[in-house]
């Protein structure tokens, strides 16, 4: 067995392990459909969906469509939970469409760079061989599941809570994170279709207040849909604080930040402009851009 193999069976095994964990604890509390957990029924879904596209998907050994899934799992489950429960309230249907509209735009947006850039390289080594590609797609039932813990709490509670400030402030994050991450998304657009960009690293809007602002705004409105949910955690339901967690560690330590910040030092490692953009701006969390950095913008530099 070579270290691919078996670094995706370790990986397939901890997807399904912790998911059934996860749905234990958040059940607890769930309003039923014949005994059986709604939150139970959705983290079905979120594994079912994802392996049966992945069927077609390895005979034709394609990756293309794997983000828009993620996308159209999210979509499935956000649906079925509010259809499916009895104690709809206010806010079940503004958690609902927050996240629709979440998955909408981040689904079409990373389809279409799939489409444009020809696939993800990601895939390259995995996509011919069946159990590291079954892998990636149960870590993005995983994924799923793990992403909209807090919803799926809010929307499928037997105890639903009056609208209070936690509802309003829990909007306001999420209002403010998911501004910046369509902001910084487009202004990184716009800069790279410029031809006179070409080999140049992105220093201006939100870039000036942080490296990577769009993830910084990812991370606010998932720390907002928690914290509309905390008036109906309780026991085991409060587990599902582990959706802002999940995202902030996913996007920090494993696929994000890291990969980018790597990337980037290989290509503007020895340029002293970049040194001095990188000293002056952190890497997440946003603040005012510093006088020096300013400065360079000013001077077109």
């Amino acid at each position: 067995m070579d270290k691919q193999l078996r670094i995706s069976l370790i990986s397939l095994s901890l997807s399904t392990s912790l998911g059934f964990l996860l749905t234990l604890a958040l059940s607890s509390g769930s309003t039923e459909i014949n005994g059986m957990p709604i939150l139970a029924i959705c983290a079905i879904l979120a594994y079912a969906i994802n392996y049966v596209v992945f069927i077609p998907s390895f005979i034709a050994r394609t990756e293309h469509y794997f983000d828009l899934v993620g996308s159209i799992t999210t979509i499935t489950l956000i649906v079925y939970a509010l259809a499916a429960s009895n104690e709809r309230d206010a806010r079940s249907f503004i958690v609902a469409v927050l996240v629709l509209i979440w998955a909408a735009r981040l689904g079409s947006f990373l389809f279409m760079r799939a489409k444009q850039t020809g696939g993800d390289s990601r895939f390259d080594s995995v996509k011919n061989r069946f159990i590291p590609f079954l892998s990636w797609w149960s870590l993005q039932g995983l994924w799923v599941l793990m992403n909209l813990a807090g919803a799926l709490v809010i929307l499928t509670t037997q105890e639903p809570e009056s609208f209070g400030a936690f509802a309003v402030i829990g909007i306001c994050l999420w209002v403010i994170g998911f501004s910046i991450e369509v902001v910084a998304d487009q202004q990184k657009k716009t800069f790279r279709r410029d031809s006179i960009n070409d080999g140049k690293f992105i220093s201006t809007g939100l870039c000036a207040w942080s490296r990577h602002p769009n993830y910084f705004g990812e991370i606010l409105l998932w720390v907002g849909i928690a914290v509309m949910g905390l008036p109906v955690l309780s026991g085991w339901r409060w587990v599902a604080l582990i959706s802002p967690i999940f995202v902030i560690v996913l996007l920090t330590k494993v696929s994000g930040i890291p990969i980018l910040e790597r990337r980037a030092d290989k290509q503007w490692g020895g340029d002293p402009s970049y040194a001095e953009y990188v000293k002056s701006t952190p890497i997440l969390i946003m603040k005012p851009p510093s006088a020096k950095l300013k400065q360079r913008k000013e001077m077109g530099i």
